[in-house]
């Protein structure tokens, strides 16, 4: 029979794995919540989104520039507001900057 230490901080590959999975899992749901948030603010205000933008917001992953999409969500007159104003930003084109 097997002895099987259930401490946090074992370093065990099981352990490990889980937390893994556990940050991944947060991280998801983080840019799952930014993602409907900037959907839900640019409909609340009458934006339309087409589809294609709407892939575009809902296939990135990067929490720092949804958290700017978002900010920007508030004041965009079009939704090409989210995107144009910051060349840095991951898929702006250089003729929306």
């Amino acid at each position: 029979m097997s002895f099987v230490s259930y401490f946090p901080g074992r370093g065990t590959v099981r352990e490990t794995a889980y937390l893994e999975g556990r940050a991944e899992g947060q991280v998801e749901g983080q840019v799952e919540e930014r993602v409907s948030m900037i959907l839900s603010v640019l409909e609340k205000r009458g934006i339309p989104v087409p589809e294609d933008t709407l892939e575009r917001i809902t296939s990135c992953a990067d929490l720092d520039t949804l958290a700017l999409w978002v900010d920007r969500s508030w004041t965009a007159a079009a939704v090409e507001d989210l995107f144009g104003e910051d060349p840095t930003v991951p898929g702006a084109s250089p003729e929306q900057a």
